[in-house]
């Protein structure tokens, strides 16, 4: 699968059609090192650049506010650092990417990796969901230090 809009598109409906969500809408943004670096300080207190967040919307309405739009949230990748990681895992740009905008869409609904529960749960989708698309496990190798995206 080429990395453009419409691949993406299709990634981010594959996943929600397999967790049965009719509608919804989510940005997927790409970013550069400096940007990503500065969002994971503010918003995590990591001064550090990550592959991914994810930024839920629900987690932005005060309490009892409910929008009658489906609206997930933002993912922001920053592309240097897939690209690192991908050539440091002997995976394929696309590839990685896939992974990621997959692993995002999880986090906007509200999956996690916190505890290893968790992260069993949303890494078996993963494995689903990006065996679906036609790519292998991205979990059989091992992790590089610090790699679960966030």
């Amino acid at each position: 699968m080429a990395a453009n809009a419409e691949a993406i598109v299709q990634i981010v409906e594959h996943t929600l059609a397999t967790l049965q969500i009719a509608e919804a809408e989510l940005t997927v943004r790409f970013s550069d090192i400096s940007e990503v670096q500065a969002l994971n300080r503010e918003y995590r207190g990591k001064d550090r650049p990550t592959n991914v967040l994810s930024f839920p919307f629900a987690d932005t309405l005060p309490e009892g506010v409910e929008l009658d739009v489906p609206l997930l949230g933002d993912i922001v990748i920053c592309v240097p650092v897939v690209a690192d990681e991908a050539h440091a895992q002997n995976k394929s740009f696309t590839q990685h990417l896939t992974h990621l905008v997959v692993h995002g869409t999880l986090h906007l609904l509200g999956y996690d990796h916190i505890n290893d529960d968790e992260a069993e749960v949303m890494e078996a989708l993963e494995i689903q969901l990006l065996g679906e698309l036609g790519l292998p496990n991205p979990y059989v190798h091992q992790h590089l230090p610090d790699s679960r995206s966030e």
